[in-house]
Formats: structure tokens, C-alpha cells, sequence
């Protein structure tokens, strides 16, 4: 039977199925009406893993959180990302991993999500611009300085991943996978083989719902394409924590419900078959 906890950094034990808030609406009014009720919903089914980021809407997403949710549940952990500067007079957004950027957005993050520390702290993208050993020792310095308490990365290779443990503990890594995107299979292996929890971001590849061994699946089991995607992920590590977003009350509830779908070997063998996109 699939495990339905993972615990990060070997710690904090969280329902593998979350939530990616990136698409709760943050305006107009009655479209953030909604996207709290979509966060508060999320709670209510027992959802405890939250993925925002500084990016999202440039901190009103992390607001809208804290809005919906503070105070909040003891076992919910809001994940949130940093190291992307909004657009200012001319320029544009733009990756920054400069250490003092990196302290003044975790600061940020704090203050809108009204936290004393963020449990998962992300870096959103590593800045080739500066050495990943200044962007993660300043992660380690927040960490130490009890702003942070678990340290993860965006969107990195193998390498990259591995000189980052290199510099000091890492819990969370959030790439771009799904059944039908598996371009970072090497990362969730290093992950699997390390015991680090891997993000999925876009965990429902939208070419799923095309005619396919998927939906031959989910006409099998009753389920939509998207749950079986969802359910093809869940099988294929323990130590992945899919994250689908939605702003729909129906489509979290139909995300949600996918946690308890089980597919059998011969469906499985099926999936794992199909070719990336």
C-alpha cells in the first residue's frame, strides 16, 4: 500500500498530496473570495502541505494564505520560495541569489505569512550569476538564525542538487515532472535514494487528458485523467508530494479524492510505458 505521510528532513510529517497555491485568485474581490475558500476547503480535507512563493502575484499569494489560514493549524506547513526580483523601473523580473536579496525576501515571506520561521524555505532558481555556495550558505545562516527551518531547491540537476548537500542539509526539492514530463528523472531518483522530498510542480500534464493509456485507465477505475496522473505519481517514490494547484472548489475536491486511488501492477506497467511529451 502507498504511504500517505512523508515526513521532511526526516522531521515534519506532512499528507503527501498538498497543494500548489500559485493559482488561488488574488483579485478581483470575488475571486479572492474563492481562492480563500479554495485554501480553507483544502485544510478541511485534510491537505497540511502548502506551496507558495514571493513570485506568486509578488507576495499577494503568500498574503492571501495567512488571510485565509492564520491562525494556523499545528500541522500545516506552508512552504513558500524565494530568489526572484520583481520588475522595476526599467527592468524587468529577473533571478537574484545575491545573499542580502535572499535574507530581505525570506523577511518578506515572514511577514506576510505571519510566521516566526518558514519550515520549508526554496530557492526558487539557482542564479548563475553567483556561487550556489553564497545562495545556500545564505539559506544555512537564516537556518541557524532560527528564521528557517528546512532548506529546499527549484528546478536543479543532479549536480547541482548534489553540491548543495555538499554545503549543508537539504529536505525539499520542487522540479517540473509529471507521468507525461519526466525530463528530471534523475533528480527524483538522487531524491528517492537520498530520502528527500520531491515537489512535483505541473504534476498534471495538460496533454493528459488526450486519448491515451491514461484515460483507458481512468475509465477503468472510474477516476478522471487527472486523478490518475496524480496516482501514477504518488506510486512511483515515497518521497514524492505532488502539489496540483487549482482555484476551483470541484477540481481540489477531485485532486484530492486521487490520494485514494490505487492502481494495479498491470496499469502501472502501462503508464510507466508511455513516452514523454
Amino acid at each position: 500500500m502507498t504511504a500517505s505521510t512523508f515526513h521532511i528532513g526526516g522531521e515534519r510529517a506532512v499528507r503527501r498530496l498538498g497543494l500548489g497555491a500559485m493559482h488561488l485568485p488574488v483579485s478581483p474581490a470575488r475571486d479572492r473570495e474563492r481562492g480563500i475558500a479554495v485554501a480553507r476547503r483544502a485544510v478541511q480535507l485534510g491537505v497540511n502541505l502548502i506551496d507558495t512563493a514571493g513570485l506568486y502575484s509578488w507576495g499577494a499569494n503568500e498574503a492571501l494564505l495567512a488571510e485565509a489560514l492564520h491562525p494556523y493549524p499545528d500541522d500545516l506547513l506552508i512552504a513558500t520560495k524565494v530568489g526572484v526580483a520583481p520588475p522595476g523601473p526599467g527592468r524587468q523580473a529577473d533571478i537574484d541569489g545575491r545573499p542580502v536579496f535572499l535574507r530581505a525576501q525570506v523577511d518578506e515571506a515572514l511577514r506576510r505569512l505571519r510566521l516566526d520561521r518558514i519550515e520549508l524555505l526554496q530557492l526558487h532558481r539557482v542564479d548563475t550569476k553567483v556561487p550556489l555556495a553564497d545562495q545556500i550558505g545564505a539559506l544555512a545562516e537564516l537556518r541557524a538564525a532560527g528564521k528557517i527551518v528546512h532548506i529546499g531547491l527549484s528546478e536543479v540537476s543532479v549536480d547541482q542538487l548534489a553540491e548543495a548537500r555538499g554545503i549543508t542539509e537539504i529536505a525539499a526539492v520542487q522540479n517540473r515532472y509529471s507521468l507525461l514530463d519526466r525530463e528530471y528523472e534523475d533528480v527524483v531518483d538522487a531524491c528517492d535514494a537520498a530520502g528527500i522530498g520531491f515537489l512535483p510542480w505541473r504534476p498534471v500534464h495538460p496533454a493528459v487528458v488526450t486519448p491515451s493509456p491514461v484515460t483507458a485507465v481512468a475509465a477503468e477505475l472510474g477516476a478522471t485523467p487527472a486523478q490518475v496522473a496524480l496516482a501514477w505519481l504518488l506510486r512511483r517514490t515515497p518521497v514524492m508530494l505532488p502539489i496540483p494547484g487549482t482555484g476551483s472548489l470541484a477540481h481540489l475536491e477531485e485532486n484530492v479524492a486521487a490520494a485514494e486511488l490505487s492502481l494495479d501492477d498491470e496499469q502501472a506497467a502501462r503508464l510507466d510505458g508511455i513516452a514523454g511529451v
